[in-house]
């Protein structure tokens, strides 16, 4: 039950793109044609599914505090948490080049069409994002994180495709100038985001219902112990 609630609250509630806005840079750049959208969302998938996993390894038994414990009691003082930039963006920076290999060997034309956004990668905030958030959200196990990595990119993945979706069909629509571009293009990002907010809703009911229920019950208790007192004081009077 929690994969699979981290699953969905990745890819909905917490959305790279409509809840954080990160990776706008690329979302807005290579989202014209759906065919590069889906080429890069693929990538990116693949990156953040390998990097978070890799990332959490290095956060749990390098980085943060008390992490070297595993090489002896005289290490368990040491505190690395302020290289886990340098170490994530290296992490990060050696998966895209590995992915660029990848694609420029499998699909040139693909490689051509992404041109410098595919090794951009590497700055991609959402990338990076996606690794700060699982140490932020202190992530409890590889799996959770793995599970993380993966359904960050999917939702990342969704926004660049249903974005590069609409942009292909509103090419044929009378759009006005002043909003020709990316103008109309922030404007649908916009209403998109606000859809997606209603998502909140999916993993929250549960838990008011579940506030609602406890303030009954407390609510119960307490007249039975106001009645309880009443009665003792009537037997006492």
């Amino acid at each position: 039950m929690e994969h699979l609630e981290l699953f969905f609250k990745a890819i909905f509630v917490d959305n790279m793109v409509f809840a954080t806005f990160l990776g706008m840079c690329s979302y807005l750049a290579v989202s014209k044609k759906v065919s590069t959208a889906v080429g890069l969302g693929a990538a990116v998938i693949f990156v953040m599914a390998i990097t978070v996993p890799l990332n959490w390894l290095l956060d749990q038994y390098i980085l943060k505090d008390g992490a070297l414990v595993w090489l002896g009691e005289e290490y368990a003082a040491y505190d690395l948490s302020f290289l886990s930039f340098i170490m994530f963006i290296a992490t990060i920076a050696t998966m895209v080049q590995l992915v660029e290999i990848i694609v420029e060997k499998f699909s040139p034309s693909l490689y051509n069409s992404l041109g410098i956004f595919l090794p951009l990668i590497a700055v991609n905030c959402a990338i990076l994002g996606g690794s700060l958030f699982m140490q932020s959200r202190e992530i409890e196990t590889l799996g959770l994180a793995f599970n993380y990595g993966i359904s960050s990119g999917i939702g990342w993945f969704l926004a660049i495709l249903a974005i590069a979706a609409i942009r292909e069909k509103i090419r044929y629509s009378n759009v006005p100038a002043p909003l020709r571009g990316l103008g109309i293009t922030f404007i649908i990002t916009g209403l998109m985001a606000i859809g997606f907010m209603s998502f909140g809703g999916m993993l929250t009911g549960g838990d008011e219902e579940e506030a609602t229920e406890q303030t009954v019950v407390k609510v119960e208790e307490v007249e039975n112990a106001t009645d309880v007192a009443i009665n003792e004081k009537e037997i006492i009077e």
